[in-house]
């Protein structure tokens, strides 16, 4: 039996909702309501000042991809940082196996790399011996796993290409430093939380045999799941999130419970609306929709359509949020905004993260606009792309000698 069958309909009808991209908008923008009538504790929201924001995504998009044709959002195009097409070597070294399985490597290796995808710090970088190119934060940690992944860290069977249930319980801390490559003169933030992270997921695996398979839980066997729900070769990308949220609720630590379920990536906010039971909750997911972003493009190399992207959401994290307060959308109220490093179940920094949510909605209208495409062509992971990402690190980069974001987060290594 699923962890989640036992629930009776009281608790699963909100269980479900907070789980769904509806859930995170409706939270999202009562946070943004709020925050136009001036009613926030932390944060002004200055509308006049979004044009500024859509100019430098547009600009950037335009620049980094003149054709239009923006890839998704995703682990992928870090994998090919620096100009090595790693990609393609992977597809070489698997090519041989069948395209079913292949297409489980590839969601072994997508789900496991954008899990350790948290802030690295301002100190931490990593060298690939493959090449000699050292690479910092978010590129260096998508390239650290990818080689750890080959290395068969993450695997039960030595050498082989899985992420498997068997391999995450056996990982010890020396695997994860030595991997990263993280050390007293190369710090890591969060290198703890990576770990209890990864030896977390292990026992979800086993907790899910629907999702996982019973036989060596593996998280490429989400694959099989996602495609017995297909339906015409099409699936929601609603459902491919659901999938996620369930498989990997139990990994979070910490977490606000309802009805004994991990919530996961959801915190209160006072302005957040609703009523019983989950009044006040505001629902992000954004790991879990990274993943799913990053699964897109293994469905489709599988035969599979992923239809409703635009329905998930942009992602409530530093480079977005960063983006909205360096360009003057979001005003701090107080000093201490700037000034503190916040836990990320603060006040500050949830309605940061509700704000930017709700906002980037209006910045992906308005960049479809400038460039004359629909939301199908541009659905919001590729906004992201194009992107507000790119924008929030540049924005950084000119106003911060260390590039990094306005407004500092305590990280435990599972919080985006």
């Amino acid at each position: 039996m699923d962890r989640d069958s036992s629930l009776g309909a009281e608790a699963r009808g909100p269980i479900d909702w907070l789980r769904s991209p509806v859930a995170i908008r409706t939270r999202c923008r009562d946070v943004l309501a709020a925050g136009l009538d001036a009613r926030l504790e932390h944060f002004a929201v200055r509308l006049e000042r979004l044009p500024a924001v859509v100019t430098r995504v547009v600009r950037i998009t335009r620049a980094t991809h003149p054709d239009l044709r923006v890839p998704y959002h995703s682990r992928w195009n870090q994998f090919r940082s620096g100009g090595v097409d790693r990609v393609a070597a992977l597809d070489a070294r698997i090519a041989a196996l069948p395209e079913d399985e292949q297409a489980r490597v590839r969601f072994d290796l997508a789900i496991t790399s954008v899990l350790l995808d948290t802030a690295a710090g301002p100190r931490w970088s990593y060298l690939e011996r493959e090449t000699g190119l050292r690479f910092e934060r978010s590129e260096g940690l998508a390239i650290a796993s990818l080689r750890m992944f080959e290395d068969g860290l993450f695997s039960g069977e030595q050498g082989a290409l899985r992420a498997d249930a068997d391999g995450l319980d056996a990982l010890e801390p020396r695997d994860v430093a030595g991997g990263f490559q993280a050390g007293q003169r190369n710090p890591l933030l969060g290198l703890d939380g990576r770990l209890e992270l990864l030896t977390r997921l292990g026992s979800a695996l086993r907790a899910a045999p629907h999702l996982f398979g019973a036989d060596r839980p593996r998280l490429g066997a989400l694959f099989d799941h996602v495609c017995a729900k297909t339906q015409g070769g099409m699936v929601p990308a609603r459902r491919v999130l659901a999938a996620v949220l369930e498989g990997l609720g139990p990994i979070w630590p910490g977490r606000i419970e309802l009805f004994g379920v991990n919530l996961g990536d959801v915190w209160r906010h006072p302005a957040a609306g609703g009523g019983a039971p989950t009044h006040g909750l505001v629902p992000f997911h954004a790991l879990s929709q990274q993943v799913v972003y990053s699964l897109i493009e293994p469905l489709e190399r599988a035969g599979l359509r992923v239809e409703g992207l635009d329905e998930l959401t942009g992602l409530g994290e530093s480079r977005n949020g960063g983006l909205l307060v360096d360009e003057g959308v979001l005003v701090p109220r107080h000093d201490e905004v700037l000034q503190r490093t916040h836990a990320p179940s603060s006040e500050v920094v949830v309605e940061w993260r509700a704000l930017t949510v709700a906002l980037l909605d209006h910045v992906a209208e308005d960049v479809r606009s400038a460039l004359q495409l629909g939301p199908e062509q541009l659905p919001m992971c590729k906004v992201l792309e194009g992107g507000t990402w790119y924008a929030g690190r540049e924005v950084a980069r000119e106003l911060r000698a260390d590039g990094a974001p306005p407004i500092r987060v305590e990280t435990d290594g599972t919080v985006i």
